[in-house]
């Protein structure tokens, strides 16, 4: 008697057994990162459930539990794994929680970049002429000036037009910074891929018979460029994630109501040199775990496209 495989399972046999399927299984470190991710982000999506306490329900905080050292220590509590920080939240549990935000902010950025700048980059890669001037002109604008600063000088702003902004509002102003410098990797990789793929003889086929350039590009040419872009989004998390942390490290990233891992670092710095060095020990080696993995990811994945890397 034949059984119906679920979707999903099929789905999941047909990729291991593809070519980069086959990569992803030769590749061990590919395979740790990818556990580290996974980990990483079943955490912070499930944080409310597999976190052991709530760390910003203030009803359940109290400061006599502040700066405990972690439960192995001498003085540390074994309900608080990893310690207490200055407000006697649980860092397990915090970390889970600004994970959370920081994965949401770093990977709501970057797929608003992949769609502004994969859009940028075939309008100008495909059309030429005076769109490319101009949208090749706006990005080196952009590249001109440091990719922080703009972040720093946006989310400023945005804090000073709504100082009493709701927190959506303020993830919204922090989104927006760090989009406003990534879309331009992407508008220069598709420009580059479009220009070779345009003159292709699929394309001038797909011209003759009148179909209209909108098309064309959303049909034929896009499908043929995405390579390069998934490598460079996979890539380009870690360096959204890093960025939010250093924005909400300075303070004016994440509102302090709903703290990401760089607020985290930021309250810790401030007690790294009185001893209580777990405050802000554990949540940087969350943020690099993450990048670090999210990198690795992206390593293996730019090799697991390229034949020639093969």
């Amino acid at each position: 008697m034949n059984t119906k495989v679920p979707p999903l399972i099929a789905f999941v046999h047909r990729w291991l057994d593809s070519d980069v399927g086959h990569s992803f299984r030769t590749t061990p470190t590919a395979i740790v990162a990818a556990v580290i991710a996974f980990v990483c982000l079943f955490c912070a999506v499930f944080a409310p459930w597999v976190a052991p306490h709530n760390p910003f329900d203030l009803a359940t905080l109290e400061l006599s539990n502040a700066r405990l050292p972690p439960a192995w220590s001498e003085g540390g509590v074994s309900q608080f794994l990893l310690g207490t920080d200055d407000q006697g939240r649980d860092i397990l549990s915090a970390l889970m929680y600004g994970a959370r935000i920081s994965l949401a902010v770093g990977l709501a950025s970057v797929v608003l970049s992949v769609v502004i700048g994969v859009s940028f980059g075939l309008l100008a890669g495909f059309l030429g002429g005076w769109v490319d001037a101009f949208l090749m002109r706006l990005c080196d604008v952009m590249l001109s000036f440091p990719a922080i600063l703009v972040a720093l000088l946006i989310a400023g702003v945005g804090r000073a037009l709504f100082p009493n902004a709701h927190e959506t509002l303020a993830f919204g102003v922090l989104i927006l910074s760090i989009t406003l410098t990534g879309w331009v990797q992407y508008a220069r990789t598709v420009r580059g891929s479009t220009m070779v793929e345009r003159n292709k003889e699929y394309v001038q086929a797909a011209r003759v018979t009148g179909v209209a350039p909108l098309r064309i590009m959303r049909s034929h040419v896009l499908p043929n460029v995405m390579g390069p872009v998934m490598v460079l989004a996979t890539i380009q998390v870690a360096t959204a994630i890093i960025t939010e942390a250093t924005l909400s490290f300075l303070g004016v990233g994440a509102p302090p109501t709903s703290p990401s891992l760089g607020t985290l670092i930021r309250v810790g710095n401030d007690y790294l040199f009185s001893g209580e060095w777990w405050i802000t020990i554990f949540p940087g080696a969350m943020l690099v775990l993450i990048a670090l993995s999210v990198n690795l990811l992206g390593d293996w994945l730019r090799d697991a496209l390229n034949p020639r890397l093969r």
